[in-house]
């Protein structure tokens, strides 16, 4: 079967490092069932015969008026799709769409019917909002990390950047690597319109945020960068929890060696 990606190695690069980040996912534990979503914006790799292929299927609404993805295109991942699968078969549990004219609405263009994630109005919110600022972030990830989630059902961890800098103090390439910190949502119903609020809301100052006892969302330039924020921000935890297990409670570097790090390395303070 002819695929959207044959021949346009730029696109099937793009793609195929979609399905190594959700394979990662799924082998972290942190994509249970069908958990989590990837929505990529691939416009960059739009070509005219691409432009000119036919939707598969009628449009469908996104549920709000997003003017600065006009004429976009995004790689979704499918909604009721496994990572694991994703992993395998990118274009079987995920499907490239493109944004029509007004603005509201979108059609599936390759490979198959496969309808977007739920979530996709938060997804391409978010997106709308990246390209409104002029931002180089392509990519947005939202999945499960255990040790992350778990921090979340503690109140003291909920507070304004209590989280961000415990998880700093762990290790030094978390401040290197993460120099915006983790935004924390309260929690929210999933796919909700005041969760979506909320998350461009913490992304004006973080570009990952803990949606209390749910997960994480996070944007960057692309699939594997968002991925790896999360990665080091939960390797944090996972130490974290490692010295509480231990029987102690780790001191963690202090401000005076965060501050030295943030001038070493030109950080944000």
């Amino acid at each position: 079967m002819k695929s959207i990606l044959d021949n346009r190695p730029g696109l099937a690069k793009e793609v195929g490092r979609i399905a190594e980040v959700a394979g990662y996912l799924w082998q972290k534990g942190w994509a249970e069932r069908n958990g989590g979503n990837i929505v990529v914006n691939v416009t960059e790799y739009i070509d005219d015969e691409i432009a000119a292929m036919p939707a598969i299927g009628e449009a469908k609404p996104i549920g709000a008026t997003l003017p600065h993805i006009k004429g976009c295109y995004f790689y979704c991942k499918g909604t009721n799709k496994r990572m694991r699968d994703l992993a395998r078969w990118p274009m079987e549990n995920g499907s490239i769409i493109r944004i029509l004219d007004d603005c509201a609405s979108y059609v599936i263009i390759a490979d198959e019917p496969v309808a977007p994630t739920s979530e996709l109005p938060s997804h391409l919110s978010v997106h709308n909002d990246l390209i409104g600022k002029g931002s180089p972030y392509k990519a947005s990830v939202h999945t499960h990390p255990i040790e992350l989630i778990a921090m979340s059902h503690c109140n003291k961890f909920l507070e304004k950047d209590v989280a961000t800098n415990l998880l700093w103090s762990m290790i030094p390439e978390t401040k290197a690597f993460c120099p915006r910190g983790l935004g924390i949502i309260p929690y929210e119903l999933p796919s909700s319109v005041a969760l979506a609020g909320s998350t461009l809301s913490e992304l004006e100052d973080y570009d990952v945020v803990l949606w209390e006892k749910h997960g994480v969302f996070a944007v960057d330039t692309d699939a594997m960068q968002a991925f790896d924020q999360i990665d080091v921000l939960n390797k944090s935890a996972l130490i974290y929890i490692a010295a509480k297990n231990m029987g102690f409670e780790p001191d963690g570097m202090s401000q005076e060696q965060m501050k030295e790090m943030s001038v070493a390395f030109n950080l944000p303070k």
